[in-house]
């Protein structure tokens, strides 16, 4: 079988050049006569993959000098603790809850201190993003998720949080559009989705930030410890980190993360118009809230659904089912997913709808 189109929401598609350039150095990384997966985090060879990745991350977000860039272990399930441990002061913070994983977010950081939920969309159903007026200047920063991979729901306007530190899981659209780090105090993603392979987070913070965790958080869950030891105070995801460097390399050819906002948006667009014609197919997120990452839709009814992933595998559109919390199909179409994974997916959408009205 050829390669599929694989609309998985992470792990998920690679760019087809960055997978064949890890082969051809899958033996033999640069004349060392090692693969990278053999190779001592500690090596001069390595040093120079994790200094590159950075200094990739750093021109293609624009990242300004007064911010550390950490490449750790974890997932962001694992930020849902190393935020608050580091950053509470006063041991309160205000966090939007649009979703799934702001839920989680919101579970771990009352562990340690008081929440307030400024916000919410769980009214309905998570399918859209709330307005924010109950941030609190006392509040030791400001929590929320830039795009809800499982709702296909994105902040289109970030919420004004004046001096107070704004920290964001952009796990699922991370590099996919521009954005101003230096509205945030941190930015973090687990690797999977937009990155590289699983096994990777990469974290942004503002060196303020650094240093006030409090006395029992764990000494690798202390920024400062990574920040002190380059992110090598451990063996870290030495493979993973060496992916997002290619991912990094490609992005930097395909014009930047402007560029490929650009193309995400012509994308997104095309199967949304589809949906919003369709008298079969719908979306059941607010128009003004939709991702251009992640796509919900559905059929009227189960039985649909399912005769729709049967044959969409039977096409070679693999990994459209949607999450189990929310039913349907998804269609996540990260950096890696070709125009024409989603024109292939329309095509089929078309035709399903011709045989099944």
């Amino acid at each position: 079988m050829g390669r599929v189109y694989n609309f998985s929401a992470g792990p998920s598609m690679l760019p087809l050049a960055v997978l064949e350039k890890a082969q051809q150095e899958f033996l033999d990384y640069r004349g060392t006569g090692m693969s990278v997966l053999e190779m001592s985090h500690r090596s001069s060879a390595f040093s120079e993959i994790i200094a590159q990745a950075e200094a990739l991350l750093r021109e293609l977000m624009n990242i300004p000098d007064t911010y550390q860039v950490l490449f750790v272990q974890g997932g962001a399930s694992l930020q849902f603790s190393m935020v608050p441990l580091n950053l509470f002061k006063a041991g309160t913070a205000d966090y939007i809850h649009t979703g799934s994983w702001s839920k989680k977010a919101i579970a771990e950081a009352r562990k340690y201190g008081h929440v307030h939920v400024a916000s919410s969309s769980e009214n309905q159903n998570f399918t859209y993003i709330p307005d924010v007026h109950d941030l609190r200047p006392e509040a030791d920063y400001v929590h929320i998720t830039t795009n809800n991979t499982i709702e296909g729901t994105v902040f289109t306007k970030l919420p004004d949080t004046g001096s107070v530190p704004l920290v964001a899981d952009m796990s699922s659209n991370i590099l996919s559009q521009v954005y101003d780090v230096s509205k945030f105090g941190v930015i973090y993603a687990g690797a999977q989705k937009n990155i590289g392979p699983a096994g990777l987070t990469v974290v942004i913070i503002r060196e303020d930030l650094i240093g006030h965790a409090q006395k029992e958080c764990p000494t690798m869950l202390n920024y400062s410890t990574h920040v002190k030891h380059s992110s090598l105070y451990n063996t870290p995801a030495t493979y993973s980190i060496y992916m997002a460097k290619l991912v990094f390399e490609w992005l930097k050819q395909q014009g930047g993360v402007e560029a490929m906002e650009e193309k995400n948006r012509k994308k997104a667009a095309l199967l949304y118009d589809f949906l919003d014609e369709s008298k079969l197919f719908s979306s059941p997120v607010l128009s003004d809230y939709r991702s251009i990452m992640n796509i919900p839709f559905m059929t009227p009814t189960a039985e649909l659904d399912a005769a729709f992933l049967q044959g969409a595998k039977a096409q070679g559109l693999e990994t459209l089912k949607g999450h189990r919390s929310v039913g349907g199909m998804r269609a996540s179409i990260y950096n890696a997913m070709p125009i024409e994974g989603v024109e292939q997916l329309v095509s089929y959408m078309k035709t399903f709808e011709k045989n099944y009205r």
